[in-house]
């Protein structure tokens, strides 16, 4: 059977994106007269029909979405948002997007800036915020949608998953595998929450095993990578023979320490297991392998643009809606 010809499929034949097929279709003057009748003429020879429905919902609306996120540079984020951009596009919102440097103060600061644009929701990170931030959310009537978490305490709505359940399998694994010593590499303090959660779950997972305390290494402010994974190797030197894995926070850090494990003749696993989190691209080409957890960053962001459409449209009831996207360990040869 013939599957049906998306607006994705318009905007591959004429060489633009969604959000602009989108605009031309419902006659937006930003684009142009040439490339709205091009569009026009694509949409007509492969058979699309514009989805009145969508431009319906959208009237005396501002016509975009806020976004945040804690990095730009990050690759999982990046799949997050091009996950939200693949959803939105379909129905013409487009997305402004702030970053915070995982700072809760400088989310507070966009939040402000954001909501001055009158969007029609907004979309954070993670489960933890400042007190302003959840009474500003809190006193206007726009849907927000939490993701990359499950807080206890939602200001809205939640697309994620636990960062500390998440870890349970990588104890289980390392144990299994003979190891009883482990150090966690992670950000300093506070400044990482969703890092922090993934400390703690290795923490709780290895006190029901019976083992020693976990050692938390804090090696940096948020956010931590290949450099300060790197670089906690070489700091703790001797100390190493302590332990016979590395937990690391993200792929990124553990790329960072298996490198200089290389550079100082540690084989890895055989003397020190180490793993990461993310799923990164990383982690499949290093070699050897890290062993990681695959949290599907894309299918976040595909879930939370759902989730947002279907509340824009009206379809939600008014309940407050959860999304558990799940997480799967990746063995791979570093543990």
């Amino acid at each position: 059977m013939k599957s049906r010809v998306t607006m994705r499929d318009v905007a591959r034949d004429v060489g633009v994106s969604p959000m602009t097929v989108s605009r031309a279709l419902r006659g937006d003057g930003t684009v142009s007269q040439r490339t709205r009748d091009t569009i026009r003429a694509a949409a007509n020879r492969l058979g699309y029909v514009y989805d009145t429905t969508a431009q319906a919902f959208r009237a005396q609306k501002s016509g975009f979405v806020a976004v945040i996120l804690p990095s730009l540079d990050n690759a999982n984020f990046a799949a997050t948002h091009r996950g939200l951009t693949e959803v939105l596009g379909q129905t013409g919102l487009q997305i402004l997007l702030g970053s915070t440097n995982y700072s809760v103060v400088e989310e507070e600061r966009i939040v402000r800036q954001l909501l001055e644009r009158k969007p029609e929701a907004i979309i954070l990170t993670g489960g933890h915020h400042s007190r302003d931030t959840r009474d500003l959310l809190d006193a206007r009537d726009i849907p927000v949608v939490e993701m990359w978490d499950l807080p206890a305490e939602p200001i809205g709505h939640t697309v994620g998953f636990s960062n500390s359940d998440a870890m349970v399998g990588v104890v289980d694994q390392l144990v299994a595998s003979g190891r009883k010593r482990f150090a966690f590499l992670g950000a300093e303090g506070d400044s990482d929450r969703r890092g922090s959660e993934r400390c703690r779950g290795v923490c709780q997972a290895a006190e029901r095993h019976g083992l020693k305390p976990v050692d938390v290494i804090g090696i940096g402010p948020a956010p931590v990578s290949m450099t300060e994974g790197a670089r906690a190797v070489e700091t703790l030197g001797a100390r190493l023979s302590e332990y016979d894995a590395l937990i690391c926070v993200s792929d990124t850090v553990a790329f960072g320490a298996l490198a200089a494990c290389q550079r100082r003749g540690i084989s890895v696993p055989e003397h020190l297991a180490i793993t990461g989190f993310g799923a990164f691209e990383i982690a499949a080409v290093a070699c050897p392998a890290l062993t990681t957890v695959d949290v599907f960053a894309f299918d976040i962001g595909v879930a939370a643009g759902n989730m947002i459409t279907r509340i824009l449209s009206g379809d939600s009831s008014g309940t407050r809606l959860r999304v558990e996207t799940g997480y799967q360990l990746r063995q791979g040869e570093t543990s």
